[in-house]
């Protein structure tokens, strides 16, 4: 079931900052910190389930297991990435279907043909805009609840423009789309515009913060000022995730043991077992222990 609670700080206009998970231990990790709501990354999920790039080949089979497992493994709303809505409108249909029933409160689809790319790589083609716009229509239909909230994507910016990612942006809105996102805007200026549009139409805007991205990344307090009402992280949890292993693996290879490790390098042995739950496996244990049987001599 949906977290109300994210509808409830949209309206209330409270800012929204999410971190990307992309697995169970980045998800429990981020969960137990305060945010508001957590962002279940496309590109980073893919990486991790199946290793590969997020370039529109892993399913919505593959996917709503995952995102499903991140909603209800964690107590923050999870907003989570299901890139074309996997298909046509049918497939629009049952992905909005599955990943709701699955606990996820947001659902992110995106205006790109099939296969998809990653927003802030190359070659992203756009399907017509009214058909994006019939895909928001069917999403908004085919959710039980509205604290179910639809994320509209557009990914015209770099191909068509400005212009036209805003004329895509206005007509997901009046298709019934609670959020906005213009993905890959390239400077301040443009996304101030976004802001801006964002104000006239009355709708919550979705700022995309990628380290080494296409877009600045402004502080919350000023994305805030310009008109966005969330702000996701996606790629901070995994790219800071690859360094530390690839310091900590280099480490052993340099020096065949993990003895001279940094400490700061590691999460620690004793945090990790409490933070995947083995103190309840333990207290569970030691209540349901009984006494081992007296063996008989002989």
């Amino acid at each position: 079931m949906a977290d109300a609670s994210l509808r409830s700080r949209l309206a209330a206009g409270d800012f929204i900052l999410a971190p990307g998970i992309f697995d169970m231990i980045s998800a429990r990790v981020a969960d137990g910190m305060g945010f508001p709501a957590l962002y279940a990354t496309g590109f980073g999920t893919v990486a991790s389930h199946l290793g590969i790039a997020d370039a529109g080949v892993a399913t919505y089979t593959d996917m709503v297991s995952r995102v499903g497992r991140f909603a209800q493994g964690c107590r923050t709303p999870v907003i989570a990435d299901a890139d074309t809505g996997y298909g046509g409108l049918l497939n629009v249909r049952e992905t909005v279907r599955g990943y709701e029933a699955a606990g996820v409160t947001a659902i992110q689809i995106e205006d790109q043909e099939v296969p998809k790319k990653c927003g802030h790589t190359p070659g992203r083609r756009v399907i017509p805009a009214e058909e994006m716009a019939l895909k928001i229509e069917v999403a908004v239909e085919a959710r039980r609840s509205t604290d179910f909230l639809i994320v509209a994507r557009t990914d015209a910016r770099t191909a068509h423009g400005l212009d036209e990612a805003l004329r895509r942006a206005a007509l997901y809105a009046e298709a019934g789309a609670d959020i906005l996102f213009v993905e890959s805007p390239e400077t301040e200026a443009e996304m101030v515009r976004i802001g801006e549009t964002g104000r006239r139409l009355g709708k919550p805007l979705l700022a995309n913060m990628v380290e080494g991205g296409r877009t600045p990344i402004l502080p919350a307090a000023r994305l805030r000022e310009i008109g966005y009402a969330i702000a996701i992280y996606p790629a901070l949890g995994f790219l800071a995730a690859a360094a530390a292993l690839e310091r900590a693996y280099g480490h052993l290879l340099a020096h065949g043991d993990s003895n001279a490790l940094p400490p700061a390098d590691s999460y620690g042995f004793a945090r990790i077992c409490t933070l995947m739950g083995f103190p309840d496996v333990w207290e569970f244990e030691r209540r349901w222990a009984r006494p081992e049987p007296v063996r008989e001599a002989g």
